[in-house]
């Protein structure tokens, strides 16, 4: 996944932000800020093409982060108390 949002956003933004989305990896720092759900504050997409792809992008690295994120913390309070008995 984190490939595959690199590519996707160097092939929507490269040509609008040649100094931004100047390399692949380039685009994998901007992948990695996005689906982490950390932000990317220093670079963003400009095209309607890339802000589009970016809502996807940001709806996958939800599920991918912040669900799991979510399960961990509701399980926690259960197993400190199976194991403070």
């Amino acid at each position: 996944m984190l490939y595959l949002s690199a590519v996707g956003i160097y092939y929507f933004e490269s040509a609008a932000q040649p100094d931004a989305f100047q390399f692949i990896f380039h685009s994998l720092w901007w992948a990695i800020a996005t689906l982490t759900t950390v932000g990317y504050g220093e670079v963003y997409p400009i095209t309607i093409g890339g802000k589009v792809f970016t809502f996807f992008v940001l709806m996958i690295g939800l599920n991918i982060v912040a669900v799991p994120t979510g399960l961990v913390s509701k399980v926690d309070p259960i197993v400190k108390t199976i194991f403070s008995q």
